[in-house]
């Protein structure tokens, strides 16, 4: 039971102390993830759209086996960071392991990865352009390029912001014996590409060898009879979906955390329309087609995805994930397809602004092709399309 406790105090003003006679310095901590990247000495790129990572300007990163450059989007809150990292050919990287989780997708070329606990027990798997695999936390690793002639180039998204800023020790970060044994014991079936499924769309496996084909399920709730599965992998915290919607059509707005680093696994001509403001006045456009990324730049920031090309469009999706600050939600995404108007982050097509759709059928024209919306929004000029199955 509960008591109230009685407090009395003889104080009968506020207690101030002296004020200083000399002059004081700042209170300033250094950010140890910025430190880490200067002693990396590799380029720093700061943007949040690319037309192409597999043009992206390198510079030299022996360590990693050839070239690299690092990823941060323009804002002090960076929940993620991503690599973008070309191994010469025949290189190789050297072995490492870190407190942060990695996330890898393959661009081009082929190669192979080991990893262990135990140097004795090490697991090697081959990739290639369109692999899709996660690191488990602290395992050793290493990357081969599996060819003589030809560069390899992927792209890793990883939690190393938060981490190096929240322990500000390198040591910790690079160094740290413990072996997360529930997250990775070896064995040879541990990236062979099986895996299992699970409601609602979750696929849990530890590396996707095709992921631009790989099978995905429907999900109306997103819009334009797009097709998804989320992806589990490696039991880490940072998550991924890949997502695909046929041609001639967008998908619903919705808005969410910054982070999510969208790479286009195919399609030859589409956009993404990016706001904060109400009014859409801040409004701005990221022209993409297969081998771009467009990364969420800011808390709340409305993104909106539209295929205006003549192949089906998919996109992977590799996000910062909740950094164990709320309860596990299981690879649904909570509330990503629940209209805002019910509490949710989703713009549904009847509460969107008209110019919207009006824009989108303007860019199709200039191509002389359909727009296959109009099972989805009445005011479309063009086609009903596609509603449900995946338009190749």
């Amino acid at each position: 039971m509960l008591e109230r406790v009685h407090m009395t105090t003889n104080d009968t003003g506020i207690i101030q102390a002296p004020e200083p006679t000399e002059a004081l310095q700042d209170f300033a901590i250094g950010d140890p993830y910025i430190d880490w990247v200067e002693r990396e000495g590799v380029p720093l790129i700061v943007d949040f759209a690319f037309e192409d990572l597999n043009t992206l300007e390198l510079g030299p990163w022996e360590r990693k086996g050839g070239k690299g450059a690092i990823i941060n989007i323009p804002n002090d809150e960076i929940p993620n960071d991503s690599q973008v990292v070309e191994i010469k050919p025949g290189g190789k990287s050297e072995p490492e392991h870190h407190m942060y989780e990695t996330q890898i997708y393959v661009l081009s070329g082929r190669g192979a990865t080991s990893l262990w606990n135990n140097e004795k027990e090490k697991s090697t798997f081959e990739w290639h352009a369109g692999s899709l695999f996660a690191i488990p936390l602290n395992a050793w690793y290493q990357f081969f390029n599996g060819s003589g002639t030809e560069p390899a180039r992927y792209i890793a998204v990883t939690s190393a912001p938060p981490l190096m800023r929240l322990y500000r020790n390198d040591d910790f970060i690079f160094n740290n014996p413990y072996i997360f044994s529930e997250r990775f014991s070896g064995g040879e079936d541990s990236y062979s590409g099986t895996g299992t499924l699970y409601n609602k769309r979750v696929w849990e496996s530890n590396f996707v060898p095709n992921a631009p084909d790989m099978p995905l399920y429907g999900w109306k709730e997103r819009g334009a009879g797009g097709v998804n599965a989320m992806l589990e992998m490696a039991k880490n915290s940072l998550n991924l979906h890949i997502s695909e919607f046929p041609i001639g059509t967008y998908k619903k707005a919705h808005r969410h955390g910054p982070g999510a680093h969208l790479v286009l696994l195919s399609g030859d001509a589409g956009y993404s329309l990016l706001w904060q403001n109400e009014d859409r006045s801040d409004m701005v456009r990221a022209n993409w087609k297969a081998g771009a990324m467009v990364i969420v730049p800011g808390a709340g920031t409305v993104h909106q995805h539209f295929n205006s090309g003549t192949r089906r469009a998919r996109y992977l999706a590799m996000k910062a994930g909740s950094h164990g600050l709320v309860k596990p939600y299981g690879g649904s995404y909570g509330n990503a397809a629940k209209s805002m108007k019910d509490g949710g982050i989703q713009i549904e097509y009847e509460d969107e602004d008209r110019e919207i759709h009006r824009l989108f059928e303007a860019e199709l024209a200039k191509v002389g092709a359909t727009c296959n919306m109009k099972a989805f929004i009445p005011w479309c000029t063009g086609e009903a399309g596609v509603t449900s199955e995946r338009d190749t």
